[in-house]
C-alpha cells in the first residue's frame, strides 16, 4: 500500500496526461468553429494569447530565452513560419471538411517524415514500414472518396487539412537540431513569435474579421491547445516508446467524431470509420518505424 503513490507518479500519472492532452487538442478544431472570427484569426489568438503563459513557462523550468545562438534564433523563427502556416491550412480546411478527417489528415505528419526518411536514406520501406504505408494510402483514399460523394468543398477541405501534415513535417524537419538543444517551453514561446505575425498577415490577406465578439472559444482554445494540450504532451511523450504515443494518437479523431456527431450531425457509416481505422493504424505504425535521420 506505501508504493500506492509512486506507482501513480510513474505510471499512470503519464498514462493519463498523454490521453488528456490528446483529448485535448482533439477539440481544438470544435472550437474553431465556434470562435466568431475568422478561422486563421482564430489561430493567431491561439499562438498569441499563449504566448505569454508559454514565456513564463520556460522562464519557470530555467529554459533561457536569451543565451542563444543567432543560428539557433533563425532556424526556430523558421520553424516558427512553418508553424504558422500550418496552422493556417489547418484551421481552413476545419471549416470545409468533418471534424475525424480534419484531425486525421491534420495529424498526418508522421507519414510524411517516414516517406522523408526514406528519400534521404535513398532506400524502400520494409519491415512494418510497407503496412503502414500501404493503410495510410487505403484509409486515405477512402475518407478522401467519401468526401467528394458528400460535397467538393469538402474535399478541398480535406485537401488544406493534408497540407496542413505537409507543413507540420516540415516544421518538424527544420527544428530537429533545435529540439535537442533547446527547451519544449522555450522552443514553444520561440516559435510562436514567428507564427504569430504569419497568421495575423494572411487573416488579413484572407479578408477575415480579426477582433471577435466573444472571446470565450478563443481563450479556451488557446487554453486547451496552447497550454493544456501541449503541455500534458510535453511531460507524457518522454516516458513511452514511439508505438504507444502513435497509439495514443487514435484519441484524438475518435474525440473528434463524437464531437462532429453529437454537435454537427456529422454522421460517420461504416466505410467512414474503416477509412480512420486505416490512417490511424497508419500513423501509429508510421511513429513506430520511421528511421531516426538528420533534417
Amino acid at each position: 500500500m506505501e508504493q500506492a503513490p509512486g506507482h501513480f507518479r510513474e505510471r499512470l500519472l503519464p498514462f493519463a496526461a498523454l490521453i488528456g492532452g490528446n483529448v485535448a487538442l482533439a477539440l481544438g478544431p470544435w472550437l474553431v468553429r465556434l470562435a466568431d472570427s475568422g478561422a486563421v484569426s482564430a489561430g493567431f489568438w491561439r499562438v498569441a494569447l499563449a504566448l505569454p503563459f508559454l514565456a513564463l513557462m520556460a522562464h519557470v523550468n530555467g529554459q533561457p530565452l536569451t543565451k542563444i545562438s543567432r543560428k539557433m534564433v533563425l532556424a526556430v523563427l523558421l520553424g516558427g513560419v512553418f508553424f504558422g502556416f500550418d496552422i493556417a491550412s489547418w484551421h481552413i480546411g476545419i471549416g470545409e471538411t468533418r471534424l475525424a478527417n480534419a484531425v486525421l489528415f491534420g495529424n498526418s505528419g508522421s507519414i510524411i517524415l517516414m516517406l522523408w526518411a526514406f528519400v534521404v536514406l535513398r532506400r524502400l520501406p520494409n519491415g512494418r514500414e510497407w503496412p503502414a504505408i500501404i493503410a495510410a494510402l487505403a484509409g486515405a483514399a477512402i475518407l478522401l472518396g467519401r468526401s467528394l460523394e458528400i460535397s467538393q468543398a469538402n474535399l478541398v477541405g480535406d485537401l488544406f487539412c493534408l497540407l496542413a501534415g505537409l507543413l507540420y513535417a516540415g516544421y518538424l524537419l527544420i527544428l530537429h537540431d533545435a529540439r535537442k538543444e533547446l527547451g519544449s517551453w522555450s522552443l514553444l514561446t520561440l516559435s510562436g513569435f514567428a507564427s504569430a505575425p504569419v497568421l495575423l498577415g494572411t487573416a488579413l490577406v484572407l479578408g477575415e474579421p480579426v477582433w471577435p465578439t466573444d472571446w470565450t472559444p478563443l481563450i479556451v482554445l488557446a487554453f486547451s491547445s496552447q497550454l493544456v494540450g501541449q503541455g500534458l504532451l510535453v511531460y507524457a511523450l518522454r516516458h513511452f516508446p514511439p508505438l504507444v504515443i502513435g497509439i495514443a494518437l487514435l484519441t484524438q479523431p475518435a474525440v473528434a467524431a463524437v464531437v462532429g456527431w453529437f454537435v454537427f450531425d456529422e454522421i460517420l457509416v461504416p466505410l467512414d470509420f474503416l477509412g480512420i481505422a486505416l490512417v490511424g493504424s497508419g500513423l501509429a505504425l508510421a511513429k513506430a518505424t520511421t528511421p531516426r535521420v538528420r533534417a
